[in-house]
């Protein structure tokens, strides 16, 4: 097969949060024998910002389509706004008749989606259940998908999230201080506050020999007022956002990675964390309950359970050899996840789209040549007397 030509739709580069990585690592460590080109079809900022941003996106697909450079249309999609975004391009490729792949990523998709009118419901429904192939990041996502929006079990294909797993971890072991590390959009979903109230809570003396780094963009400002309103706020650091090579140090430097959320897809942080062996304490939602059994390869806290989470805490500031086991075991349990296996899983994909629509188009056409002289059989259709 030559080399495919993939143009890929989805978040600005230059965006903080997992859909921006895992767009960058399917870039880097694309399969050799495919070309790709993406479009930025959303980014941070004003409501003016965005409406720009789509504008340019849909002429630069508009000018694709015509010019017919792309064989498939690989698109990422959120919640909110992005379902708007991305229905429009997906009916312009339909217009085009050009496949599409599209690569569900939002945590809070469900909450969306309950809150539309059944008109749009339906309509959504329509668009996702007409794409060639639907990627979503665990089998939880997929059972949401096909029994709430109609999606046939063979159209969607499950496909975590990959990560680039360090050469080397660092040795944790007789730390004297322990470093609780939380990376993420600062805020309620992601449990950042849990996580501040949970560390207060602990007693004195583990506080003592421990510290929480804070790292992220959100609301920042809110998080810092509640640590210091805890009395807390010497023994915790906000770093804002920090690029991928000082998040790299980051997980290099601390002990335990701590992300207690009430939504997920898969988090990028998360498989990051795991990656570089560090023991995590995360909640059973989205796809991380698939990735993560409690006690073996990192600890399930329940959302909201403050108590639950400081409790945790203590026990993996005490025990060094359960920190060591869990972050052994959670290195192990990515490995899977590697890009490179990941790239070749995306390659196999993009070829049996393209097979899948190629026989398609066989078979429409090889029917309407069978109506067409079925019909000239019957005299339907007036033979051409020249």
């Amino acid at each position: 097969m030559s080399k495919l030509n993939i143009l890929m739709l989805g978040a600005s580069l230059e965006q903080n949060g997992g859909i921006a990585t895992v767009e960058k690592l399917i870039l880097k460590h694309g399969a050799e024998n495919v070309n790709f080109r993406h479009i930025t079809s959303h980014d941070e900022g004003t409501i003016l910002h965005r409406i720009k941003v789509f504008i340019k996106a849909f002429t630069a697909l508009l000018w694709n389509l015509i010019d017919n450079k792309a064989d498939i249309l690989h698109v990422h999609i959120s919640d909110g706004g992005s379902l708007v975004r991305k229905a429009i391009i997906a009916m312009t490729a339909f217009i085009f008749n050009k496949p599409i792949l599209m690569h569900a990523h939002g945590a809070e998709f469900q909450t969306t989606y309950s809150k539309l009118p059944l008109l749009a419901q339906l309509l959504f429904s329509k668009i996702f259940r007409s794409c060639d192939n639907f990627i979503v990041l665990s089998k939880n996502w997929e059972e949401y998908y096909t029994n709430n929006l109609g999606l046939k079990k063979q159209q969607v294909v499950v496909l975590p999230n990959p990560t680039e797993l360090p050469i080397q971890i660092p040795n944790r072991v007789n730390t004297s201080s322990i470093k609780f590390g939380f990376c993420g959009r600062i805020g309620s979903r992601k449990g950042t506050f849990d996580l501040i109230q949970a560390f207060a809570e602990m007693p004195q003396s583990f506080k003592e020999r421990s510290e929480l780094i804070v790292a992220g963009d959100g609301d920042i400002e809110q998080a810092a007022k509640l640590a210091e309103s805890l009395n807390i706020k010497n023994k915790v650091r906000f770093l804002g956002w920090i690029d991928s090579k000082t998040r790299e140090k980051l997980l290099a430097d601390i002990n335990v990675f701590i992300l207690p959320s009430y939504n997920e897809g898969l988090p990028m942080a998360l498989l990051e964390a795991m990656g570089w062996g560090l023991p995590v304490i995360v909640t059973p939602v989205g796809g991380i309950p698939e990735l993560i059994t409690s006690t073996e390869n990192g600890l399930l806290v329940t959302p909201g359970d403050i108590q639950q989470l400081s409790d945790m805490m203590q026990s993996l500031i005490e025990n060094q050899s359960l920190r060591v086991s869990l972050g052994n075991a959670a290195r192990e349990s990515v490995i899977p996840l590697d890009v490179k296996t990941y790239s070749n899983n995306m390659y196999q994909i993009y070829k049996s789209v393209i097979e899948c629509k190629s026989k398609r188009s066989s078979l429409l056409h090889s029917l309407s040549r069978n109506f067409a002289a079925t019909f000239r059989r019957s005299n339907l259709i007036p033979r051409n007397k020249y």
